[in-house]
């Protein structure tokens, strides 16, 4: 099915690929939670500050994790991925995870969340020989080994979600009073039915830049921190859930990243005490994705002048696949999901400005709405027309490829698939 939009907004192809399935009636919620590792070997480039160009990972300061959360009802299974890399596959990894995953464990759909850490591997070398190919293919490995391992370990269970307003991020783009920032601290707590937590989902919005770029170790960042603090407490899986970061950053206090991670996991951990989970009479998953196709980019990539400058910005290698990723456009993926019929989650494969997120959030219209950044692939930065107009790093061209406005198309067709899913399933419990 293809849409076309106002061409004020420029014209775009929305594809929906998947439909709405509603969950087996009589069937309860079933979940299992995994993680993996995914540290890179020595040599492979690190992503995520331009002046570091091709200079290889020289150590470790604290390993990379896909944690992994699978949620089923019946033969209706999603697969939720926190992963301490500075993004999501690219779109040929994740179609290979994709295929294998249903094909293995008959997970359909999936959010796979990038961290956004500076200090993660470039995930763009895939078809580069060698080292850095090697990594891309073991990454996609263990993902759906994470995937899998997180099915085979499902039992009955129970979910809640719950959030707080935290002062630990700030707006880093804007000069416009009052700033606007995302400050909610949103926690999905999954328990078995005793009660005991199998898995906490935590979903923040800030950089993790908070280790000095010169710095060439592989490292979490403050993610990472989070996590082990919460595993320490509560003895369960945690996933970190980056949020709409694109225009945040943390707001640390003096704290170095494991302080401040620390400090975070404490806020989760306290709000996840706070959440009573509920084993739900008749629980429902369901889901819709869709991809959009903009065939126009502020970024000529074939002008020669513009080519020079991104590999003397960033490296030749890199440069490369952007220029094959956008030969034929821009082409974002969107994937929703409504949970029980009050917990929305929304992924999208770029960097969001907060207002996105923080729109979205109150005109859904739901109990509790989570939007991931950095999902399902990236295609850079999605500034709001506001913030594009304003101009400033994150909303020009040389990043946000993408058409002014089309993080708004994108927010607006997750807003109409949120309100669409709440109306298939008021209509499945109504029958």
């Amino acid at each position: 099915m293809t849409h076309r939009v106002h061409p004020l907004l420029s014209l775009f192809a929305a594809v929906v690929l998947a439909a709405p399935t509603p969950a087996v009636t009589g069937e309860g919620l079933e979940a299992g939670a995994a993680t993996v590792d995914v540290t890179p070997p020595t040599g492979i480039p690190l992503w995520g500050y331009g002046p570091r160009g091709d200079a290889g990972c020289d150590g470790v300061l604290d390993p990379l994790e896909a944690n992994a959360l699978v949620l089923a009802v019946g033969e209706q299974k999603l697969a939720i991925v926190g992963l301490d890399l500075g993004r999501a596959p690219a779109r040929d990894s994740m179609a290979r995870i994709r295929a294998a995953i249903a094909e293995r464990a008959g997970v359909e759909h999936c959010f796979i969340v990038g961290s956004h850490t500076h200090n993660g591997p470039c995930l763009e070398l895939g078809a580069v020989p060698g080292p850095p190919g090697e990594y891309v293919t073991l990454v996609e490995e263990r993902i759906v080994e994470a995937i899998i391992e997180a099915d085979r370990k499902r039992v009955a269970a129970r979910i809640g979600a719950g959030s707080i307003e935290i002062a630990r991020n700030r707006n880093r783009h804007t000069r416009i009073e009052p700033k606007p920032v995302d400050r909610e601290l949103a926690v999905v707590r999954v328990d078995d039915l005793a009660g005991n937590p199998i898995a906490l989902a935590v979903n923040f919005a800030a950089h993790p830049t908070s280790i000095d770029a010169d710095v060439l170790s592989a490292s979490a960042d403050y993610p990472g921190a989070l996590k082990r603090r919460v595993r320490e407490v509560l003895e369960c899986e945690c996933l970190f859930l980056q949020g709409a970061a694109g225009d945040l950053s943390t707001d640390r206090g003096g704290l170095d990243y494991r302080g401040f991670g620390a400090a975070l996991g404490d806020d989760a951990i306290g709000l996840a005490r706070s959440i009573e989970t509920r084993a739900v009479e008749e629980p429902s998953i369901l889901v819709r994705e869709e991809e959009f196709h903009f065939p126009n980019s502020r970024l000529d990539l074939d002008n020669l002048l513009v080519r020079i400058a991104f590999v003397k910005a960033f490296f030749k290698e890199l440069v490369d696949f952007y220029i094959e990723e956008y030969a034929d456009g821009i082409r974002p993926h969107l994937t929703v999901a409504l949970i029980n019929g009050d917990l929305g989650l929304v992924g999208a494969s770029g960097e969001f400005f907060c207002s996105h997120s923080l729109r979205l959030k109150r005109r859904s219209r739901l109990e509790h709405t989570l939007f991931f950044g950095y999902c399902n692939d990236y295609h850079q930065y999605f500034p709001t027309i506001e913030a594009a107009a304003e101009g400033g790093y994150g909303s020009d061209a040389m990043v946000s490829p993408a058409p002014v406005g089309a993080g708004e198309q994108i927010t607006n067709r997750a807003l109409f698939h949120l309100y669409d899913l709440r109306e298939s399933f008021r209509m499945f419990r109504a029958r």
